[in-house]
């Protein structure tokens, strides 16, 4: 295999679009390309060539910089706007030099002189494949260590999760105690596990325990372990979660349901960072840090009179309020891509899509259980699946119960738009499903049934 195959074809195949209105001319340089391994799409004019590059997707464009329609500078120009990614080689004439010299200024990044020599096309584009790949690389790696050391599982672009994510990278580094708030199903664990993996004790463990599930009894033997013969049923010395945790990070989760004698045994432990196992009189050092989280109103339970207000303030030095889903409707869609991926996998089922009618019914509905209703309604859908295309059919019943969501404009809405010309009409819809979207192009798109690009270049056009 000749260097230059292995060049093209490192990872996904590089697409090429070549423009050139000698059709000959073009089929040569594409089946050069080809036999090295670039996926090649071809066009015999600059307006073809103009269309395919807003309605597909290349890494490098090879174009003649002379056509009688539409010519080389303007296929650059049209690169640069709608794939401004890809690397454009013109091919030029001798008498049309300085003109390719002004095109690589303006971004173009080589040129060819005629009569082509299909080695050197080659070489200049295997440079433009090296210069794909390192994007891809970069890409690629940026993702993995995203995934390893970054916030993984916390998906988010609405303006509440930007600032919940801001709020995290300024606190994990630290060692503060931090309280995170927020309704059932926002995700709370997933925060505290966050914030353990971008702290300096992520290569230590992390040990989450729910305070509402167990008796007082219980509870603190969990904690703080026992030894043998503390209590019934106590045959052996047990370690508890704080000494299991030392050195990592120890994740409270409803602790505002903790029995106010375990309150007390808690505070001391986070002013001395000593424990006691129950039954022991030895003191052992912990070095733990706490996070913890509750859907209680911790105020009102101090009010109440079954909430320390001392361990409240040593808990929340530094608090994080979730937004429920129905504040950050703007990050439905990349969840139901989140989640539908995840539950594919494990699950063996090939999901290949997801209609328009199913996706507008998950983005109308309230979602009272927030993320994790969401996540275990795509689930369902996954598992009851039989066609490979989730729709309203694979919704449980709580979703597809009804009348359908208020997305189909009726017959006073239509009667209003009579008489408009239809540029004002198609403005109109394309403003209202980016808002009901909250302004996600790639799901407002999809709901349209247009290209990502064809929708950007709407935008612009009606300056939305």
């Amino acid at each position: 295999m000749s260097d230059n195959r292995t060049t093209a074809t490192t990872g996904p195949p590089i697409r090429a679009l070549i423009v050139d209105n000698d059709a000959a001319h073009a089929e040569t340089m594409a089946d050069s390309l080809s036999r090295v391994g670039y996926e090649c799409t071809v066009a015999t004019t600059g307006a073809e060539g103009a269309d395919l590059l807003e309605n597909g997707s290349f890494e490098i464009v090879v174009s003649d910089l002379k056509m009688p329609d539409v010519g080389g500078l303007e296929i650059l120009t049209k690169s640069r706007e709608v794939l401004p990614d890809a690397e454009v080689i013109l091919v030029t004439g001798h008498g049309t030099i300085q003109s390719a010299v002004e095109a690589m200024q303006q971004g173009a990044f080589n040129y060819l002189l005629k009569p082509l020599d299909l080695k050197q096309l080659r070489a200049v584009v295997d440079n433009a494949a090296r210069n794909q790949h390192l994007r891809r690389a970069n890409a690629e790696l940026s993702r993995r260590l995203d995934e390893k050391f970054g916030f993984e599982g916390v998906i988010g672009n609405s303006p509440p999760m930007q600032e919940v994510l801001d709020r995290l990278r300024r606190i994990a580094p630290t060692d503060a105690t931090v309280l995170i708030q927020g309704d059932t199903g926002t995700g709370k664990e997933l925060i505290a596990q966050a914030i353990h993996q971008n702290s300096p004790r992520k290569n230590r463990p992390f040990v989450g325990l729910n305070c509402a599930a167990l008796s007082e009894h219980i509870l603190e033997s969990e904690l703080f372990g026992h030894v043998k013969g503390a209590f019934t049923d106590a045959s052996a010395d047990r370690i508890g979660k704080f000494e299991y945790a030392n050195g990592g990070t120890l994740f409270l989760d409803e602790v505002g349901d903790m029995p106010l004698p375990t309150q007390i045994k808690l505070l001391r432990v986070l002013e001395s960072s000593e424990i006691t196992r129950v039954g022991s009189n030895e003191n052992i050092k912990v070095n733990v840090r706490i996070l913890s989280a509750t859907n209680r109103d911790l105020e009102d339970a101090i009010a109440a009179g079954t909430f320390r207000e001392d361990l409240y303030h040593r808990l929340k030095v530094v608090t994080i309020t979730l937004p429920s889903l129905s504040e950050r409707t703007q990050d439905i869609p990349l969840l139901i891509e989140h989640f539908l991926k995840m539950h594919s996998q494990r699950h063996h089922k090939e999901i290949k899509s997801i209609t328009t009618a199913a996706r507008r019914r998950l983005m109308s509905y309230d979602w009272p259980g927030n993320v994790r209703q969401l996540k275990n309604i795509l689930e369902s859908m996954v598992v009851v699946d039989y066609d490979h295309v989730l729709d309203l059919d694979d919704l449980p019943e709580e979703l597809s119960a009804g009348s359908p969501p208020n997305s189909e404009m009726g017959s006073k809405g239509l009667a209003g738009l009579v008489g408009k010309p239809l540029s004002d009409i198609e403005a109109l819809f394309i403003a209202e499903t980016l808002e009901f979207t909250g302004g996600n192009r790639e799901e407002a798109a999809k709901l349209l049934g247009i290209g990502e690009r064809t929708l950007y270049r709407k935008i612009k056009e009606y300056q939305l």
